[in-house]
């Protein structure tokens, strides 16, 4: 059942470079552009709550230790942010748009926004991996015209996608860890990271000495 909704995710995206006319130099490794557009819509306010659901296209934070839900994650990826304070930062990528939230070109936009200078320890990646074009972090599937074809995965890209959120919250790649994860709901917190059960598995948060100092 997992593999068929992602099979048909993925096929979704082919199908749309399929009816696009591909033009001359439109290859799927040369797809990284700067967000056609931005309108970032991150949730942020002087009160900080401990718990925040994070649907598609949207970008929250909780409190030290506090935790993130992202609800129903099939084809979608999500990015968890845990600064030194023990607070997180979480955005819901959403493989197509959903209305009146952030596309997938602005999603990094929108949460480095939120992040800000302040101290991060990692960088979580999760979701449908193999659904995902590095590309789609800065040029949303429908920013496609008519005559240019957009790219789609033809396997696994985790190193794509780490290189292309590393890139785009402009933080260090060795911060930046992806796992491709089973269908349904995540759940981040200091005790039970995105994706997981119980602590942090090997790989998922930086080692002592390895976090990122804040920026002055």
């Amino acid at each position: 059942m997992i593999g068929l909704k992602r099979g048909v995710a993925t096929l979704a995206v082919a199908l749309v470079g399929a009816l696009a006319l591909a033009s001359p130099g439109t290859a799927a490794d040369n797809a990284l552009y700067e967000p056609t557009h931005g309108r970032p819509r991150a949730a942020a306010g002087p009160a900080v709550p401990d718990r925040a659901t994070v649907t598609e296209g949207q970008v929250k934070e909780v409190a030290p230790g506090g935790v993130i839900t992202y609800p129903s994650v099939t084809s979608c990826l999500t990015v968890t942010v845990r600064l030194r304070d023990g607070g997180l930062v979480g955005a819901h990528a959403s493989l197509f748009e959903v209305a009146g939230e952030l596309r997938s070109d602005e999603i990094l936009v929108a949460l480095k926004h939120l992040v800000g200078n302040r101290a991060v320890t990692a960088v979580q990646v999760k979701g449908a991996v193999g659904a995902w074009h590095p590309g789609y972090f800065v040029k949303a599937i429908e920013s496609y015209g008519e005559d240019e074809q957009p790219p789609y995965p033809v396997r696994p890209d985790p190193e794509g996608l780490a290189d292309a959120v590393s890139r785009g919250l402009e933080r260090p790649r060795r911060l930046v860890t992806v796992e491709d994860v089973p269908d349904g709901d995540q759940i981040a917190g200091f005790a039970t990271p995105v994706g997981t059960g119980g602590l942090p598995p090997t790989g998922t948060t930086a080692r002592p000495g390895q976090e990122e100092a804040a920026a002055p």
